[in-house]
């Protein structure tokens, strides 16, 4: 008797014997058929691109995140984000072809005024992104006295303490011609004479602005510029783009031409920007089907 017929009076249930297994014949396995291995670009191919952050709002990376798939594919097939404090895992700033500089240069800190220094130092084509980067923006109007950082009172576009080769104004810029520079930055890099030219003729407006830079006395980008190089000029057509570009509201159109209230503008460059009579070249004109289609076919790789 087992332990359990000992304590509660009861009998031990016997197991039965396992049954004897027959053996199962082997199954075979379906041959798993390989997937042709796609073609990935190589590397060398892609142009370097990082994004350095001074002092703004972050709006301007918003704007080039809203190109959605348009920043996929140019992720996929034309450039390497190198360097990103918030997309990229970079603490350094890296060698790189194209730097994206988003924010004015505080003077009070040293650290940023060696960052855009470093910026120049590594990266082949210096891109002023937005307002603030290119003209100060409402930056310009701090005197100091914030919350987190009150002896920061001195705020100048990049084009003050370094060299910049594009400027791509407004606040914040078009998503789009945000990804037309960075498409137009490859070709002229990468691409062949003919592509080259093509990317010279896209960006001649913008290296003109950034030639003039925020040095000059004409070049505060402000409401001012409409009346000095457009209106006065002769040159307004009253199609009213430089109203609908402001982000503050500072422009509007009486009588078919616009009115700029001063004490509204932030100096962001949107309107002088978006005025097809301001700095449009005529090369840009000329060629301006070829140069979308260049534009949409390198965003349309497949044909799609």
């Amino acid at each position: 008797m087992g332990l359990l017929s000992l304590i509660f009076g009861k009998k031990e249930k016997k197991e039965p014997a396992p049954k004897s297994q027959e053996p199962k014949a082997p199954v075979s396995k379906p041959i798993a058929k390989e997937e042709p291995k796609k073609e990935e670009r190589p590397v060398a191919n892609k142009i370097t691109v990082g994004h350095v952050h001074m002092s703004g709002c972050t709006g301007c990376l918003v704007s080039l995140a809203d190109t959605y798939e348009g920043l996929f594919t140019i992720l996929d097939n034309y450039a390497d984000l190198v360097y990103c404090l918030t997309l990229a895992d970079a603490r350094h700033i890296p060698k790189m072809d194209v730097a994206l500089v988003e924010g004015s240069v505080c003077l009070q800190d040293e650290l940023s005024v060696e960052e855009i220094k470093e910026t120049r130092e590594k990266a082949a084509v210096v891109v002023a992104l937005g307002g603030c980067a290119a003209y100060g923006n409402i930056t310009r109007f701090c005197r100091g006295g914030q919350w987190n950082q009150p002896q920061h009172e001195g705020f100048v576009p990049i084009g003050d303490v370094i060299d910049v080769d594009v400027y791509i104004p407004g606040c914040a810029p078009c998503p789009q011609q945000i990804r037309n520079v960075c498409v137009m930055a490859y070709l002229l890099l990468k691409g062949n004479a003919e592509q080259q030219a093509l990317a010279k003729a896209y960006l001649a407006p913008l290296m003109a602005l950034a030639s003039e830079g925020s040095k000059a006395v004409s070049s505060e980008a402000c409401g001012c510029d409409i009346m000095t190089k457009v209106i006065n000029q002769g040159l307004c057509m009253g199609c009213g783009t430089c109203a609908a570009s402001c982000p503050v509201y500072a422009i509007t159109m009486e009588e078919g031409k616009p009115n700029i209230e001063r004490d509204m503008c932030i100096k962001c460059g949107a309107c002088y920007a978006a005025c097809p009579r301001a700095f449009f070249s005529f090369d840009v004109v000329n060629q301006y089907e070829t140069i979308i289609d260049a534009i949409n076919g390198a965003m349309n790789p497949g044909g799609n």
